[in-house]
């Protein structure tokens, strides 16, 4: 991918991720409602335009589900800037994350600009998946994005270990995928979104067994 890629598909991110978040806040509409249409009008108007000049047609594959052996050093340079950039936004804004994150109506009583904050958390999340559309590929980068969060809740319930686990679990998995994907042959993206979920799975079935043995420890006592 060459840089006017990235300028282009991150002045496109940005543009989306603010008008998800305008969207959410000034109508009715829900957050899940307004990424559903406006995501899937963005993933439209790019199907179209491969389709209409047909010379890119030869990378949709790689566009749509990864390609590991396509990364150049410039893309790696692009995932390298964007984890710094993320990185110190969670660092010095943490503690107005967290507070909007649980309570944005309290959160703004204290002086917290909500709308900024969501604003800079969208732009966050436009970023991860403009940098990481050349490994994951457009179709599975939810599932990449999503699955090591939900994977480190079930794991803790403290906010800060939260993040901890969901970037060390995204981290290890994208590796073991990768050399998953370079050992069988399979797509990469897809390697690593399966990986992520043999780990949900492993998590699910281990908080199952300490709710339960903690039931039962209820009830003996009782």
């Amino acid at each position: 991918m060459s840089w006017n890629f990235y300028i282009g598909a991150g002045i496109w991110g940005f543009l989306t991720a603010v008008l998800i978040n305008q969207t959410t806040r000034r109508t009715r509409i829900g957050a899940d409602a307004a990424i559903g249409v406006i995501t899937t009008a963005s993933f439209a108007v790019g199907v179209v335009l491969i389709s209409r000049y047909r010379r890119f047609t030869q990378s949709i594959d790689a566009a749509l589900f990864g390609n590991i052996l396509g990364v150049k050093q410039q893309d790696v340079l692009v995932v390298a800037g964007v984890t710094l950039l993320v990185g110190a936004l969670i660092f010095f804004a943490y503690k107005q994350l967290l507070f909007t994150t649980f309570d944005s109506d309290v959160a703004q009583v204290y002086g917290v600009r909500t709308e900024w904050v969501d604003t800079l958390f969208a732009l966050a999340l436009a970023a991860a998946l403009i940098a990481s559309m050349q490994i994951l590929g457009v179709t599975l980068i939810a599932a990449a994005l999503v699955v090591p969060a939900i994977t480190a809740r079930l794991l803790t319930d403290s906010f800060h270990r939260m993040v901890a686990y969901s970037m060390a679990i995204g981290a290890f998995c994208g590796l073991v995928g990768m050399y998953l994907s370079y050992a069988f042959d399979a797509a990469s993206g897809a390697t690593i979104v399966l990986t992520q979920s043999a780990l949900f799975c492993i998590a699910l079935i281990i908080s199952t067994l300490q709710k339960r043995a903690a039931q039962r420890l209820a009830h003996t006592h009782v």
